[in-house]
């Protein structure tokens, strides 16, 4: 283990509480700082409440719908502003004038123009006529996001503080092009096709879109125009009454007063009250949830890195929706993936710790939350399908079924409350279970993130996922290889306990994988001196040279050297705890009473025949435990019947439990009966031992 997580291991408990103190004030700061209102409604529900009356006036907000058709309303008859150039018509004379100098010098030297030269003057004055009548209109530029309405636009011109509303008279360039057109056709002038081009590229607008003003005064205007309100409720007159349902108006005053409440009689409030209130609350939560720890998940409370682990969620998902909350996009919070917290828990310690994990983060979510029982309802819901779903890391087929488990959960959860809320399967709509439910096709996306977390969060807390204890299963690792070369036979019993184990676990809902992998490593402390032990003996016994007291240290010691090796070899700390507790505090029986027999007339001290410790802590360190001692002493067994073999398990769980060595493990009578059953089935099959039939049956 890592100098940094002894430290965490260890830390003093007043540092566990003022973590959980510093944890409740952080929520609470994140709860809104107003009188929450207390009614719960939603529209199409029935109101459960008593007979509401207006506590005091406020006005009637618009729902969305409305406010949008009065918008829309708006924009249709919204005039556009635009701005006059004045110096555009003194600039488009001049590039006039110099586009027809230009043509006339084209000309100088023909002689067949010579008459036509004598009289440009008059073409100049002509030209200059026809802009000034056309600039003195004005000739505008549709912006355009408003071209296509054509001489139906109405437009207004800004100029020297001045508005110009629309009179039909300004021109476009396809008219001005018209008008220049017509009027040199009405006109005297022998050439006057002359100055069509001069004229029609000389113009430029004079009038042109003012984006600026346009958006000030679509704002101001659709302020005045479009209103937040329809209408007012006075003090004492009925809102709502018992029972009835609550309808699309009833929910717009309903709503209203709500907006009314938080804006100015909760404002009215001392903030330090609501702070406090909401204080309690969570300072409530975190104490039950403290106390269950406390209670029924000691080694979590005691170990501070596991503790900051689930801390930890409760703070990540708490801020996480007090930042969704203040988009004001309610229905995100249902995108927000809840169930990674049981599915990842559930993976590194149990169901019922996920649960109530699960339960804590989203009451809290719940008071952060603008929503009302429903999301309690739904969240809650999938979390517990999600736990019951039994997600297992080790089987993606499994785990992506998984997923969709929570994802039909959740569908039918929002049908069966739009159901309530339509009261007819025919008035459902998919806008009516609607964004909820897309949100939460995200949120089932999300959880699948639970997948990769889990060896990220195992590496970042040194806890032991499904997937490592899986590569500690393969036979090719270090240690085991070096086992089945050292000790053939020691590798062979743990062979056998881990059948024992993993069969006796599975049967009472227990973590089979774990006690499979810890048997095959429980005695690796064994390859130190192999010799001394039966198991890899041919013949000659090393222990019949050595003094009892020897031999029993040398026993003993294989529990000392084992913790070093998986230390050395960088073994989860979950293993090294079942290579220290798998024979408890338990006697090496045998020298022991060799030694008194030896010894009769001396005082034996106990302490130096037994193993360190300490008992099991689990369930699963107390069935490895039986299992290795049931697998080592049936191997005694010279011709195993059906009885002696029952006898063998019943004498050493027994014995076990005379000893008090699962007084830690929180293994039940009854699992331990369900345990003894598994073992002797499998002895018997191992010995082939067959049924014996009563002699009246033999004689048939």
């Amino acid at each position: 283990m890592s100098k940094t997580k002894q430290i965490l291991r260890n830390v003093p408990t007043a540092f566990k509480y003022l973590l959980v103190g510093l944890l409740v004030a952080f929520i609470s700061f994140l709860f809104p700082n107003h009188v929450k209102f207390k009614y719960i409604f939603e529209e199409g529900q029935t109101w459960n409440y008593e007979d509401l009356k207006a506590p005091f006036d406020f006005p009637i907000l618009k729902s969305d719908a409305d406010k949008q058709k009065d918008i829309d309303a708006f924009d249709a008859g919204f005039s556009p502003y635009y701005k006059r150039l004045p110096e555009k018509s003194i600039e488009v004379s001049n590039n006039f004038e110099a586009l027809l100098n230009n043509k006339f010098s084209a000309l100088e030297n023909d002689s067949e123009q010579e008459d036509f030269l004598k009289n440009t003057e008059q073409y100049y004055e002509f030209g200059r006529a026809v802009l000034k009548s056309i600039y003195n209109k004005g000739l505008i530029q549709l912006d355009t996001a408003h071209a296509n309405k054509g001489r139906d636009l109405k437009v207004r011109v800004i100029h020297k503080n001045t508005i110009e509303k629309f009179a039909g008279s300004f021109l476009d360039s396809r008219t001005a092009t018209a008008f220049i057109i017509d009027t040199l056709y009405d006109s005297s002038l022998d050439k006057a096709n002359f100055l069509t081009n001069p004229l029609q590229e000389s113009l430029q607008p004079n009038i042109v879109y003012d984006k600026t003003e346009t958006l000030k005064r679509y704002e101001q205007q659709r302020g005045e125009s479009v209103g937040d309100y329809r209408g007012m409720v006075r003090k004492g007159q009925y809102i709502v009454r018992k029972s009835d349902v609550i309808t699309d108006d009833i929910y717009q005053q309903l709503h209203s007063l709500k907006t009314e409440h938080t804006q100015s009689v909760a404002k009215d409030k001392n903030y330090y009250w609501v702070w406090l209130g909401y204080f309690l609350l969570t300072a409530l939560i975190l104490s039950v949830f403290i106390g269950f720890l406390r209670l029924n998940e000691r080694h979590i409370f005691d170990d501070s890195r596991q503790l900051i682990f689930i801390l930890m969620w409760i703070a990540i998902y708490s801020y996480i929706v007090y930042l969704v909350v203040s988009t004001g996009i309610n229905n995100l919070l249902y995108a927000i993936p809840f169930c990674i917290v049981p599915v990842v828990i559930k993976n590194f310690h149990n169901a019922r710790l996920a649960l109530f994990t699960h339960i804590v983060i989203i009451l809290i979510a719940s008071f952060l939350s603008p929503l009302g029982y429903e999301f309690t309802f739904v969240q809650i819901l999938a979390g517990i399908v999600a736990i019951l779903a039994n997600v297992r890391t080790r089987y993606i087929n499994r785990f992506f079924l998984s997923m969709l488990y929570i994802l039909l959960v959740y569908s039918l959860a929002f049908f069966g409350l739009s159901l309530i809320k339509e009261g007819s399967i025919f008035n459902l709509t998919f806008a009516n279970q609607g964004a909820p439910q897309l949100w939460l096709m995200l949120n089932v996306f999300l959880t699948l993130l639970s997948y990769p977390l889990i060896p990220l969060l195992e590496r970042l807390f040194g806890f032991t996922s499904e997937i490592t204890l899986l590569e500690l299963s393969d036979m090719d690792k270090p240690l085991l290889r070096e086992m089945s070369i050292k000790a053939p036979g020691t590798l062979q019993h743990s062979l056998q306990v881990a059948n024992l184990a993993e069969a006796a676990a599975k049967a009472i809902d227990a973590d089979s994988l774990l006690v499979k992998v810890a048997a095959l490593y429980h005695d690796i402390g064994k390859m130190k001196n192999p010799q001394h032990y039966i198991e890899n003996q041919n013949g000659e016994n090393p222990h019949d040279k050595m003094k009892v007291l020897e031999s029993a240290k040398m026993i003993i010691a294989h529990i000392t050297e084992g913790e070093k090796m998986a230390k050395k070899a960088g073994l989860p700390t979950l293993i090294l705890d079942f290579i220290k507790t798998h024979h408890g505090t338990t006697r090496t029986e045998y020298f022991y009473r060799k030694h008194i027999e030896e010894n009769p007339d001396k005082e034996v001290d106990e302490k130096l025949f037994r193993y360190p410790g300490p008992k099991p802590k689990t369930k699963e360190e107390a069935i490895l435990m039986v299992a290795d001692s049931i697998e080592a002493a049936s191997k005694s067994l010279k011709n195993p019947t059906e009885q002696s073999i029952n006898d063998l398990v019943h004498n050493i769980i027994a014995g076990k439990i005379g000893q008090g060595q699962f007084a830690d493990s929180n293994l039940s009578f009854s699992e331990l009966e369900t345990c003894k059953e598994v073992f002797k089935k499998l002895l018997k099959s191992i010995y082939h031992v067959r049924i014996e039939y009563p002699e009246e049956a033999k004689k048939g």
